[in-house]
């Protein structure tokens, strides 16, 4: 696997992925790849070569492909699979949670020189993304947030009761959990930042770790780095308020912002 990832400039992650399914690979990577494993047939060459075109336009953020680079595609495909999706967010609502203008806001403070045409397109990735808790089979998303994501405040005061009352709206446990660190846990596992864990339905594919940072993206599969944020999602979820404790808290600060509005 080391040798066939420094073949496409990629890691064993990686490789795992487009063996699973869960990751496209280019027409460049799938000739590198067949020339390291010695195929030779023309005919076997061509069709993976056509399937792995085909493949790549089943996403439905294909269309999107001029603004999303290719490490963020590479995350829709993976959260689109998954069966359980494990989110911890530290500092903002999750993109999954987000409502039109909590998420105007916030793309339009990272992405500084973006045009009013592309923010809308960002937006209507946002919005599609969503759509995975509305399809047959959705994933079960637990959600912890850190209080500070209630109370720092993102478009001002009315955007931020909407976002909190869209929250409130979308928590319905067991499939769609939302719970709350609260100030009072004070140091908590999460103090490194933001993380997700995606669950998939064949006992055979490797869940995978999320980590976001200022450029860009890290998935880790290996047992032991995987293991080690399952725990401490579990200590997050063990100091976090229970659901409807949480909900009392998103109302409480919810009705401090309807007030300043």
């Amino acid at each position: 696997m080391e040798e066939a990832a420094e073949r496409i400039g990629g890691d064993k992650p990686k490789i795992s992925r487009q063996e699973n399914g869960r990751q496209g690979v280019s027409k460049l990577e799938i000739e590198a790849l067949l020339a390291l494993y010695g195929v030779s047939d023309e005919r076997l060459r061509t069709a993976l070569t056509t399937l792995a075109r085909e493949g790549r336009r089943k996403g439905w953020w294909a269309q999107y492909s001029d603004i999303l680079t290719a490490g963020f595609q590479e995350r829709l495909s993976i959260e689109s699979d998954a069966a359980r999706i494990l989110a911890f967010q530290p500092m903002l609502v999750p993109g999954l949670l987000q409502t039109v203008e909590y998420a105007t806001e916030v793309i339009r403070s990272v992405n500084k020189t973006a045009t009013e045409e592309e923010i809308d397109s960002y937006v209507e990735v946002r919005k599609s993304r969503q759509e995975i808790f509305t399809r047959e089979n959705p994933p079960q998303y637990v959600c912890l947030l850190d209080e500070a994501v209630l109370r720092r405040e993102v478009g001002g005061p009315a955007v931020m009761a909407a976002q909190l009352d869209k929250i409130l709206e979308m928590n319905n446990p067991p499939k769609l959990t939302i719970q709350v660190v609260p100030f009072a846990q004070g140091w908590h596992a999460g103090a490194d930042g933001p993380f997700n864990v995606y669950s998939y339905p064949d006992p055979m594919d490797l869940d995978v770790v999320n980590l976001e940072y200022l450029d860009g993206a890290l998935y880790l599969e290996e047992d032991e780095s995987v293991e080690r944020y399952q725990l401490a999602f579990d200590e997050l979820r063990a100091a976090a308020l229970t659901s409807r404790q949480s909900m009392e808290l998103i109302s409480a600060v919810k009705r401090e912002f309807v007030n300043r509005a």
